[in-house]
């Protein structure tokens, strides 16, 4: 065990974090849903060795970069959920790692998968056609699904199915409609395939905020995957949104209290601890564990300034846990996850940290 590390620095409560993890599992499994975590919230080894003992078929991951640690630390089944758009050098650390791992990258294009065949045709690296359900960032029209699945098949691909990333979830109110658009898109995309004589072996989707309502009967009817990321740890957005309660919130940034100028709460975690994400209906840049009125309301590099609603100043050199807004954000600034357990600490590398490419 290791004495704890100067503030700001991100701490993970690894009963909670357990019980995350287990909790989904145990709910897909009696689904029969297959769970795909995407690793790019914790960027750990030891939380993909956790998920993947608990029963996850395999990790996501949002670039080559990442794919490449989590099969070094002995990932054997990853997705790259992302519209990859290859060069020789990330088709040729494709190939090698197509060698240690089963592979398997997104398309969006039919030059995209015309592209990929071109330079993995015959490497063993699979492709998902990635559709658009209403978040309306990438992923073809869940009706032309099949002219990107031919593309890529007329390459020398093997086509492992179709995918989805219900974003607009995110937003008060929202889940239900886009758990409804998922499912209708991801049908319809599924049978462009199956028209052109294409084997769907995956219908993938899923997020946090869409995972509850995801996981119930009749949804597997057509979605037999989901990929979310936040829910082993919880954050902010999450909270603001009802997906999780703090009890839930198994990650926090530890700060300190530095100073009381002008009758606010100022913390020593500002965005370079934190992250600088604020979504359109979030109250604040973070928020307090155990403080559930207060919100931060100014973040600059190394500042917090908190308003208490009205509960009084903590007292300076007090520390306190902060829920970062996009807990994704927040790992990626870090080296080290300090993992609370039976009152002693000990550090968990964040392993794919920084991979971008």
């Amino acid at each position: 065990m290791a004495s704890a590390p100067p503030t700001p620095h991100l701490r993970v409560d690894l009963d909670r974090l357990r019980r995350n993890v287990r909790r989904t599992a145990e709910r897909a499994r009696s689904l029969q849903v297959s769970l795909r975590p995407h690793a790019k919230t914790h960027k750990s080894a030891e939380i993909a060795r956790l998920q993947l003992v608990s029963g996850a078929v395999g990790i996501t991951v949002a670039t080559v970069g990442e794919a490449e640690v989590f099969a070094r630390h002995g990932c054997t089944d990853v997705f790259i959920a992302y519209p990859l758009w290859l060069d020789d050098d990330r088709a040729s650390r494709l190939r090698d790692l197509s060698e240690i791992c089963r592979l398997a990258i997104g398309v969006d294009s039919v030059a995209g998968a015309a592209n990929a065949g071109r330079r993995l045709g015959g490497s063993g690296v699979e492709v998902l056609v990635e559709v658009d359900s209403g978040h309306h960032r990438t992923g073809v029209p869940a009706d032309r699904a099949g002219d990107v699945a031919v593309a890529a098949r007329r390459a020398g691909l093997v086509v492992r199915g179709v995918f989805t990333f219900p974003g607009h979830g995110y937003a008060p109110g929202a889940t239900a409609a886009a758990v409804r658009d998922e499912i209708e898109a991801l049908r319809t995309a599924r049978d462009a395939l199956l028209d052109e004589g294409i084997d769907v072996r995956v219908v993938s989707g899923g997020s946090t905020p869409t995972l509850a309502a995801s996981l119930v009967p009749g949804a597997a009817d057509v979605v037999d995957e989901l990929r979310p990321g936040v829910y082993v740890f919880g954050d902010a957005q999450q909270w603001e949104l009802g997906v999780v309660e703090p009890a839930d919130i198994a990650l926090t940034c530890r700060a300190t209290v530095v100073s009381h100028a002008h009758g606010r709460l100022v913390l020593d975690a500002g965005s370079k601890a934190l992250g600088a994400d604020r979504a359109a209906y979030s109250s604040g840049f973070g928020r307090l564990l155990d403080h559930p009125g207060a919100r931060i309301t100014a973040l600059s590099e190394h500042h917090a300034t908190v308003e208490l609603g009205g509960a009084a100043l903590p007292a300076l050199g007090s520390v306190l846990d902060v829920v970062p807004n996009h807990v994704c954000s927040a790992v990626n600034l870090a080296d080290d996850l300090w993992v609370e357990e039976a009152g002693g600490l000990r550090a968990w590398s964040v392993t794919a940290r920084g991979q971008n490419g």
